[in-house]
């Protein structure tokens, strides 16, 4: 009887809180869902709206990793192919040198010893040399012919695709296909703010339409880039504190291949460790007629080490890198659109009805997608069981001393997780708001209020 009037306790309480949530004025206009399970039983212990589809921001990305750990395992990895196609002739490649990519979100990304450019490029310029040549003519290929050219999932916005947290996936990525600006503010509120460098966009956007303002100290990082459109010119709105010498802001690179081709060459000059032309073209091919020769292959981190910075840092082009790969090793070919369908399919081969996530990209960034509190809970239940759960559960950021993954887009915010109480009880839950107003900040100490009833 202690259990269940334990439990009973535990409902009440949350009813209890959950109602005054409701109640307050930020929560006006939206709607909330809330649903808790104990992990041990599956019982419910509360449930609001658990059915009703929400748009889940980031924390759809727990939805993609589960799927990632249980189609692709926590040891795969991605490969990029080096190789060339012709004739050696006297050290001297008559032909082309290629670079085949399987959509690894990790190639030249900081995050990783083995990823670094400073890792690759010696590596890359070794192997070229070890195969016999020794002089590069003119091309160089990128083998896009597995990944669909369309690199933005719908629904994405324009406020978003221009900053580094909106990069679209490429077969061929490149340092997280970002790049950073650097600006700098004088002491007066409102006066312009100067863009003194930048790292990596020159090749595409020589100009900025810079309207970046000077706001007051603390007010944080307000700063927007936009893709141009129909213009060479990216536009710059925004604001940054006063007095800052080097304020780093991030933006998206939307040619993740030419990015690299870019920076290999500038290797190789300063390296000459190869001879090459005074011009190095740069090919995207989407049909190669022969398979060519592979003279060196470089794999990535495994998954875990993947999904662990994915969920940690919230990092949107590893979630649609991941929804592509599904596509990839179950269809043959990287999409948006197909991987959705086998994360869909996969769910519904295992008890969740597939128009539970009705989703059109794999990290939630998108304000399109609607999923449900009660399909979030059950993939979480269902990681439980998983050996891989360990790599999984570290994966997940620790908020209000709990572990959950959280998410945030214009009038969203999310938390969904697990939490060890202090009865000795798991719960798993998922918690969503949406349309709410006001500041986002009030409202998540609001939503920790609740979720305290857990402890």
């Amino acid at each position: 009887m202690g259990v269940v009037s334990n439990a009973q306790t535990i409902a009440q309480r949350l009813q209890k809180a959950f109602s005054i949530f409701e109640k307050d004025s930020q929560l006006k206009y939206a709607i909330s869902s809330l649903y808790v399970i104990d992990a041990a039983t599956g019982q419910v212990v509360f449930d609001k709206n658990s059915r009703v589809g929400l748009a889940p921001a980031s924390t759809q990305k727990i939805i993609t990793s589960v799927t990632a750990f249980e189609l692709l395992g926590k040891d795969y990895r991605y490969k990029t192919e080096l190789g060339y196609e012709g004739e050696i002739i006297r050290d001297s490649l008559q032909g082309f040198i290629f670079l085949r990519g399987t959509g690894d979100p990790t190639f030249g990304s900081w995050r990783y010893n083995s990823t670094k450019p400073e890792i690759i490029f010696p590596v890359f310029a070794a192997k070229i040399k070890n195969a016999g040549i020794s002089k590069l003519e003119n091309t160089f290929y990128v083998d896009e012919t597995k990944y669909e050219l369309n690199k933005i999932p719908d629904g994405w916005i324009w406020q978003d695709i221009g900053n580094y947290y909106g990069a679209g996936a490429w077969g061929l990525n490149w340092k997280e296909n970002q790049y950073d600006l650097v600006l700098k503010s004088g002491k007066l509120i409102g006066e312009n703010v100067q863009i003194i460098s930048k790292d990596g966009e020159d090749i595409y956007y020589p100009s900025y339409e810079n309207n970046i303002k000077a706001a007051p100290k603390g007010s944080g990082d307000n700063a927007y880039i936009y893709l141009p459109v129909s213009s060479t010119s990216s536009l710059v709105n925004g604001t940054i504190p006063i007095d800052e010498n080097r304020f780093v802001i991030s933006g998206a690179i939307d040619d993740a291949p030419h990015y690299f081709t870019d920076d290999f060459r500038k290797f190789l000059e300063n390296s000459h460790l190869l001879r090459k032309p005074d011009v190095m073209q740069f090919t995207l091919v989407t049909k190669m007629t022969t398979p060519g020769k592979i003279i060196y292959t470089h794999y990535s981190p495994t998954l875990d080490s993947i999904i662990y910075w994915f969920n940690k840092k919230s990092i949107n082009l590893y979630g649609e890198a991941l929804i592509k790969t599904f596509a990839y090793e179950k269809k043959g070919f990287g999409s948006t659109d197909s991987g959705v369908v086998v994360v869909k399919d996969f769910w519904k081969q295992n008890g969740l009805d597939e128009n539970e996530l009705s989703i059109v990209d794999g990290s939630g960034l998108s304000p399109l997608n609607r999923v449900t509190t009660h399909a979030q809970v059950e993939i979480l239940k269902y990681a439980k069981n998983k050996e891989w759960f360990p790599y999984f559960l570290t994966s997940l950021p620790e908020y209000n001393g709990m572990t959950m993954k959280s998410g945030t887009i214009r009038g969203v915010k999310g938390f969904c997780g697990y939490h060890n109480a202090k009865n000795g009880k798991e719960y798993i839950f998922s918690f969503l708001v949406n349309n709410y107003n006001g500041l986002p900040d009030a409202l998540v100490k609001k939503m920790y209020r609740v979720l305290d009833v857990l402890k």
